[in-house]
């Protein structure tokens, strides 16, 4: 089984498991934070979100520059504007990476792929290492903060790999 192949069942799981906490983020706190050090809950969510279009980004491109070029547009994160906003870029990009993964080869995911800023490289690592890191992995953390803005914000916290507080339930 290729690569590819075995991610296909995790990604399913853990994008089902992100559009779970996405559904539950209260619109009338979208400006929240728990600390004045931590993003927004907008912004947090609107993360999520766009992160299954970064692996659709490792898998295409050899190389994402954060630093926008000279005269590019910058870079604009995404930021929800409301439940139904965020759910429609998750969605959206969710849609789209699941048959580039799908269809990417174990000879393509060897291939080093790189991340940088301003020209100045952060990492170069094998594509598939970088699914790995930069994206499954990325996603599950994110979400594990999400899941605790929820949890201060006395909103439902839905079970992830096994029973919340709030489910007891798989």
């Amino acid at each position: 089984m290729s690569f590819s192949q075995s991610l296909i069942p995790e990604f399913d799981h853990e994008m089902k498991t992100s559009r779970t906490l996405l559904e539950r983020i209260p619109e009338d706190k979208l400006a929240w934070k728990p600390h004045e050090k931590s993003m927004t809950l907008g912004r947090l969510a609107g993360h999520i979100a766009e992160l299954p279009g970064f692996v659709v980004s490792i898998i295409q491109l050899d190389e994402l520059d954060f630093a926008p070029k000279e005269g590019g547009p910058p870079r604009k994160p995404t930021v929800a504007e409301s439940r139904q906003h965020v759910l429609e870029v998750f969605d959206a990009k969710a849609a789209a990476a699941r048959p580039v993964i799908a269809s990417a080869s174990d000879e393509h995911l060897a291939k080093v792929w790189k991340l940088s800023s301003g020209g100045k490289t952060i990492f170069a690592m094998p594509r598939a290492q970088a699914v790995r890191a930069m994206f499954m992995n990325h996603v599950v953390h994110h979400r594990g903060q999400l899941s605790v803005y929820l949890r201060l914000l006395d909103v439902p916290v839905p079970s992830i790999y096994g029973p919340s507080a709030d489910e007891g339930k798989f």
